[in-house]
């Protein structure tokens, strides 16, 4: 695993098996770059990043929006998804064309055929931001794998267990890669390290993250 995930990518398989039902696909939503971050853009005009907070009542680092038939929410009363965004009270923004069929096609390619992605929650970091281990847990159909595409600054990916105390994989991502995950590794625990200082050519000082769910 060492040389596999090591800091030169070079010659690195295309295609890796992470654990029992998850894959990284290296580099595959590439060629559709300058269109998702078009559609990116028109998300976040409608509904803008923020920062919601915990139950706990904690702010979250990253920074966070939603499109699609329903989006995931976070705040005093819990995590849940809602069809409203309740920073203004209007629907989401619509799950982009693009978004469903490279999900459909990444998950096809994991070997999850007929995957119809309905939600997709989009993150934003930026340098020191990280993200807990935590499960996706929110949607009702575990049956469903869970896509995730990286744009932007290189992260570094944790990938545990069922268990959060597992003993986690940490894979290093990219612009353009693509992990799904599901079947025996549908409810593992994942996270972020803390985002690493750093320039991209398109997108500067920041990750972006799109995790597409079949959430209703």
């Amino acid at each position: 695993m060492q040389d596999l995930f090591g800091d030169d990518a070079a010659g690195a398989p295309r295609r890796v098996t992470l654990g029992p039902g998850a894959v990284l696909l290296r580099a595959r939503a590439l060629p559709d770059e300058r269109q998702l971050l078009a559609a990116i853009d028109e998300i976040v005009a409608a509904a803008p990043f923020r920062r919601m907070v915990t139950p706990g009542g904690f702010e979250m680092s990253v920074a966070m929006t939603n499109c699609g038939a329903a989006g995931w929410t976070t705040d005093r009363h819990g995590y849940r998804y809602t069809p409203l965004d309740p920073a203004s009270g209007q629907p989401w923004p619509p799950l982009p064309g693009l978004f469903w069929s490279l999900a459909r096609g990444a998950a096809a390619d994991a070997g999850y055929h007929g995957f119809a992605a309905d939600a997709c929650l989009l993150n934003r970091y930026e340098p020191g931001t990280r993200l807990s281990l935590h499960q996706d847990r929110n949607e009702r159909d575990f049956s469903q794998p869970i896509v995730s595409v990286s744009l932007g600054l290189p992260a570094m990916f944790l990938f545990g267990g069922n268990k959060r105390n597992d003993k986690t994989l940490r894979v290093p991502l990219r612009h353009g890669d693509i992990v799904v995950w599901g079947g025996p590794s549908r409810l593992f625990h994942h996270g972020v390290l803390a985002l690493k200082d750093g320039d991209h050519p398109t997108l500067g000082r920041q990750r972006l993250n799109l995790t597409l769910r079949k959430a209703l």
